[in-house]
């Protein structure tokens, strides 16, 4: 069994800036893919960027240029540093992880619990 456990969240004014964690944990062999989605109030879940073991990454162009993913792959860690916030940035951020599972020696997607942020104008 894997766990993402996210951290960071908060309330944050326009302009300010959050940093979002998420450690998995688990029967881990390997994370190829970690990143972050969010989902606001009324809306479907939406990526907000990606990375992969080789660093590739990838962003929502709503984030370009104001939010930074990274990854600590020794601790299986991901964050995502948050810049320039706006009140649109507002959701719930879940961590989102591709996992090869050392239990069923299979890839499986896994989510974290979610974290809130709030972005005040």
């Amino acid at each position: 069994q894997v766990q993402l456990v996210e951290s960071g969240g908060g309330l944050a004014q326009a302009g300010g800036s959050l940093r979002l964690s998420c450690a998995a944990s688990g029967s881990i062999v390997s994370i190829p893919t970690m990143g972050w989605y969010r989902q606001a109030p009324g809306k479907q879940r939406e990526l907000v960027a990606t990375s992969t073991t080789s660093g590739r990454t990838n962003y929502a162009e709503s984030v370009k240029g104001r939010f930074t993913i990274s990854r600590d792959n020794a601790k299986n860690t991901v964050y995502l540093q948050m810049n320039s916030l706006k009140p649109e940035d507002t959701a719930v951020y879940y961590c989102y992880a591709v996992v090869l599972s050392a239990v069923s020696e299979s890839y499986r997607n896994s989510w974290g619990q979610g974290t809130q942020v709030i972005v005040s104008s």
